[in-house]
């Protein structure tokens, strides 16, 4: 099985220059035709920046809701109470609940990939950092997790809303869709995200902000793209 999946691979760099970076839209193109894994591969973006995420100015962290969505079903589980509560499910929410929900998860309850949770909630569900926090799930009122309108909420991130935090090597990976998308909807979804982080670049960041993009899909090559033009006029 690995030596078919070497050949796999290897033919998937066939007439991809590893060294040349292409522009978001030829990108998502070569990702698509080098993709192949028997299942709808996800697609990634990985953008690193020139900041350093040790210094809390230059911490770059938030959410978009990307315009075609991300191909995942999203299962989203919302803390909240009474009328919220209500409403939560109403909008789509996979489960909602109060203070037997937070201590179902604090007992091992595990099955959703988005946390919502009201503003009241949020003494009882900070006792469940250790659980939320290492998996990326801690609601944060930053990309707009901790919320008490939740019908809107919890519609986006049904809608595939994505959120972003660039990591300590000052990389931001974020899913952007399937292969089975087409070019043109994973160009635009790559195009909103990009957009979104130059629109979050810190002030205090200094030289050049997108130093490398690359995309990619589940198990095919990864692809890259030329940042200079991304920031306008800036660094172009």
């Amino acid at each position: 099985m690995g030596s078919k999946l070497a050949k796999k691979r290897a033919k998937s760099l066939e007439g991809l220059d590893l060294q040349k970076r292409y522009t978001v839209d030829q990108a998502a193109e070569l990702v698509k035709s080098k993709a192949y894994a028997k299942f709808d591969e996800t697609v990634d973006l990985a953008v690193r920046l020139g900041v350093n995420p040790k210094h809390a100015d230059q911490m770059v962290r938030g959410a978009i809701v990307l315009p075609h969505g991300t191909g995942q079903n999203v299962r989203v589980l919302v803390f909240a109470k009474g009328e919220k509560e209500a409403q939560a499910k109403a909008a789509g929410a996979d489960i909602a609940g109060g203070d037997e929900l937070v201590q179902k998860v604090a007992e091992g309850f595990l099955d959703f990939d988005r946390v919502i949770a009201t503003r009241d909630m949020m003494g009882a569900v900070g006792k469940l950092g250790r659980v939320l926090g290492p998996r990326g799930l801690m609601p944060n009122p930053k990309v707009g997790t901790v919320t008490d309108d939740v019908t809107t909420a919890v519609r986006e991130a049904k809608a595939g809303k994505v959120e972003y935090r660039v990591e300590k090597a000052g990389i931001v990976h974020a899913r952007i869709g399937k292969v089975s998308f087409e070019a043109s909807k994973l160009a635009e979804n790559a195009h909103a995200l990009i957009e979104a982080l130059v629109r979050a670049k810190p002030s205090t960041a200094k030289g050049t902000y997108l130093k490398s993009i690359t995309l990619s899909s589940t198990m095919g090559p990864g692809v890259r793209i030329e940042t200079a033009t991304l920031m306008g006029t800036e660094e172009a």
